[in-house]
């Protein structure tokens, strides 16, 4: 039993893992799990900052389904709690809390998105404000009693702003606590976690054992670089593709990534073989990878028709077959009929501020009919319907 479940670990559970550990206690633990007739509980926890879960969440969330596939119990753990403390992770300053209205906003949906990969019959959604938000002080000091200054300062982000006299507050010593604290509350037999959560997800192993309980093994997975093909993908940085967004948006985002990350998407977003993608141009590759993606998040006919939207604005150079609609306050119209460019911008919703669609116009990122905008000092004749283009997939109409 325990030759077949190494190669299970070996075959499925470890392909595309950055960091096992153990493995010996992994292959003990599913042998045991299936002596017993009982399933292992996989714990991975979601940091409520924003509220999409993207491509690089799906990394961690199809390890659990591959885990919820042979049986298991998949526990996704929404940190609204912690999140108030803030993940000190590769920080090089204290930070900034989320507003309890803020943290509820951001995860309104994150059950939604989490179900288009988990089996919602194998899937446990807990907040860890359960268990968090009970403890009385004198449990917080006895968890705290559980783990040392010295240990913690072996963080490297830690260590580093502590050699360098840059501040660390003890709020920050509590975060990797109370994360391992919920390894305790749902006893989890396996965490899984982004490579850059490796300190923390030991720290769990530590603190179950000093709470009597047998140590989660700890599975990583890599961080997947974003769109930019430059930095982890994250919300922050703009540079992500969101599970719930819509089908045209994943397509367009996915054809833009650079040709680097063709061959780590696939086999870390997909179940293609890479391998039969290598006779492929770059262009037909990322085209087949985003029709899969559309096809995975939403349909096939909705990739189909994302491909067809798409060739006929970027490479027929037509309009869109929807165009959103949206109305001119008329006191923004001149005398002469003419409206500021930048009111224009502002009005169609494509811009967040006046700054935004200055910079976007000076990159050359913006079209009115079809004419590109050469500068923000312009004032644009107003005769409805005017069509505002912001880079190559806003579009809106204003009347």
């Amino acid at each position: 039993m325990s030759e077949r479940m190494a190669r299970l670990v070996d075959e499925q559970l470890s392909v595309g893992v950055d960091t096992l550990v153990p493995r010996d206690e992994l292959i003990a633990k599913l042998v045991n799990s299936e002596k017993k007739g009982v399933p292992l509980r996989i714990k991975l926890g979601i940091d409520p900052s924003a509220p999409h879960l993207t491509l690089g969440h799906s990394v961690p969330l199809r390890k659990m389904r591959q885990f919820q596939d042979l049986g298991h119990t998949g526990v996704l753990i929404v940190g609204d709690f912690t999140r108030r403390i803030g993940d000190p992770t590769g920080r090089a300053s204290t930070r900034v809390l989320m507003s309890e209205a803020d943290i509820k906003r951001n995860i309104e949906t994150y059950q939604e998105q989490a179900y288009k990969i988990l089996d919602p019959q194998r899937t446990e959604i807990r907040y860890n404000s359960e268990w968090l938000g009970i403890l009385k002080l004198e449990d917080i000091i006895n968890l705290t009693a559980k783990y040392t200054v010295a240990r913690m300062l072996e963080r490297d982000d830690f260590s580093k702003r502590y050699a360098e006299g840059r501040s660390i507050s003890v709020l920050e010593f509590l975060y990797p606590l109370t994360q391992a604290y919920d390894s305790v509350a749902i006893r989890a037999d396996v965490e899984l976690g982004g490579a850059d959560q490796l300190f923390n997800l030991l720290v769990g192993r530590d603190i179950q054992r000093e709470y009597g309980q047998e140590s989660q093994v700890v599975l990583t997975v890599p961080l997947l670089l974003g769109i930019d093909g430059e930095r982890a993908m994250s919300q922050t940085t703009g540079n992500y593709v969101g599970l719930n967004e819509s089908a045209s948006e994943i397509y367009g985002k996915v054809l833009s990534i650079p040709d680097a990350l063709i061959q780590s998407y696939f086999v870390f977003l997909t179940d293609i073989n890479p391998d039969t993608v290598n006779d492929l141009s770059p262009r037909d590759a990322k085209r087949m990878l985003a029709r899969e993606l559309v096809t995975m998040y939403h349909s096939a006919d909705a990739a189909a028709e994302a491909q067809e939207e798409f060739d006929r604005i970027h490479i027929r150079h037509e309009r869109p077959t929807e165009v959103p609609q949206v109305s001119l306050d008329r006191s923004l119209v001149k005398e002469d009929g003419g409206v500021w460019i930048i009111d224009l911008l502002q009005a169609s919703g494509l811009v967040e501020s006046r700054s935004q669609a200055k910079r976007l116009i000076q990159q050359g990122g913006v079209k009115i009919n079809d004419e590109k905008a050469s500068s923000p000092e312009l004032d644009i004749p107003f005769h409805p319907p005017v069509m505002i283009q912001v880079g190559k997939r806003g579009f809106t109409e204003l009347v």
